[in-house]
């Protein structure tokens, strides 16, 4: 009897460590499966930050370029810039040569956007140069808003109409002011007008016109009335 007994007991005895096998080997499989984890996190995290850290070159305005110039080497740097998926939206070096041109006034310093350059033919803007009647104030320089004004000539010799906005969004490229006593008065400036404004610029300087180039912001701007108004010494004169 107390050998049949021994028996079962021995037995049961013998297989008892199994189940602490299963346990062990499913925690070590876990412990694995949570390295695999975390090293996929730090891969995952090195990845984002070395994309983040690729740059490419692009090109920066040196100067200020206004609509209508073609853009050479010596008008840009190149930099090294970190654009992500915007990298297509700027100019890349290789586009010098190419017959580049400013379609708008691009700043100093300012990363040439793709839209913001082209081909000459896509220019609708050009330059002319005018002589303004009255001086501009120091700080209208290159890259400058102006408004081209024109005075025309009336009938009578030596009287001349009521003022009026001949170009209204004018670019200034360059300012030529004349120093010395002998200097005449205003300056000469070379603009940037849409090409559909060419012709009434030069019919104006034609016709004898008085022009004057006022900013479109700061002290300057209240030289002249506003459109649509009336001149109050027109009013008295009625």
């Amino acid at each position: 009897m107390s050998t049949m007994t021994a028996t079962p007991t021995g037995t049961a005895r013998a297989s008892s460590p199994a189940p602490r096998t299963t346990r062990r080997v499913w925690a070590d499989a876990r412990f694995v499966i949570g390295l695999v984890l975390v090293a996929a996190s730090i891969a995952g995290v090195w990845f984002v930050v070395g994309a983040a850290r690729q740059t490419v070159p692009v090109l920066a305005a040196s100067g200020t370029l206004v609509a209508g110039q073609a853009i050479t080497a010596a008008d840009v740097t190149v930099v090294e810039v970190a654009l992500g998926q915007a990298q297509g939206a700027y100019v890349a070096p290789e586009a010098i040569g190419e017959g580049l041109v400013a379609l708008r006034t691009i700043g100093r310093g300012e990363l040439l956007p793709a839209g913001a350059t082209g081909s000459a033919e896509r220019s609708d803007r050009t330059s002319v140069v005018v002589r303004s009647s009255v001086d501009v104030p120091a700080g209208v320089d290159r890259g400058a808003l102006v408004e081209l004004w024109e005075t025309p000539p009336a009938e009578e010799p030596g009287t001349f109409g009521a003022p009026r906005i001949l170009v209204a969004d004018a670019v200034v490229a360059r300012v030529t002011r004349e120093d010395g006593v002998m200097a005449s008065s205003g300056a000469a400036l070379e603009l940037v007008i849409d090409r559909a404004r060419v012709a009434d610029v030069l019919a104006a300087v034609a016709a004898g016109s008085v022009l004057s180039a006022v900013p479109t912001t700061g002290e300057g701007a209240a030289a002249l009335p506003e459109p649509g108004t009336t001149d109050p010494a027109e009013e008295e004169g009625e």
